[in-house]
C-alpha cells in the first residue's frame, strides 16, 4: 500500500475512533441515568401498589410515576441509538483495519 493511502486511512481510522470514544461517553451517561430512573420507577411503582388512597395514588401517577415511565422509554430509544451508532462506527474502524492488514499482506507476499 502506498504510503500516502496507508496515512489517509491511518488519520481517518483516528478520527472516526475519537467519535467512538465520545459515542461511548454519551453511552455511559445515558446508561447511568436510565439506572436512576429506573430505580424510581420501580420504588414508584412498588409504593402505587402498597398505597389503597386512591387520591394519593393518581397524585404519585402524575406527578412521579407517568414522568419516570416516560423517562426510561425515552432513555432505552437513546441507548438503542448510540449502541448503533458505536456498531457502525466501529465497522468503519475494522474495515480500515482489515484493509490495511491485508494490503500489508500482499506487500510481503511480492517482495518475495
Amino acid at each position: 500500500m502506498e504510503a500516502h493511502i496507508k496515512n489517509a486511512l491511518s488519520e481517518w481510522k483516528k478520527e472516526i475512533s475519537e467519535l467512538l470514544d465520545v459515542i461511548e461517553k454519551e453511552y455511559e451517561e445515558v446508561k447511568r441515568e436510565l439506572q436512576v430512573y429506573s430505580y424510581k420507577f420501580n420504588i414508584t411503582k412498588q409504593v402505587v401498589q402498597s398505597t389503597i388512597n386512591d387520591e394519593i395514588i393518581r397524585d404519585i401517577r402524575d406527578l412521579y410515576h407517568k414522568p419516570f415511565e416516560q423517562k426510561v422509554s425515552q432513555l432505552k430509544e437513546s441507548i438503542k441509538e448510540l449502541e448503533e451508532k458505536k456498531k457502525v462506527f466501529q465497522m468503519f474502524v475494522d474495515k480500515i483495519e482489515k484493509v490495511c492488514e491485508k494490503e500489508e499482506g500482499k506487500s510481503y507476499v511480492s517482495v518475495i
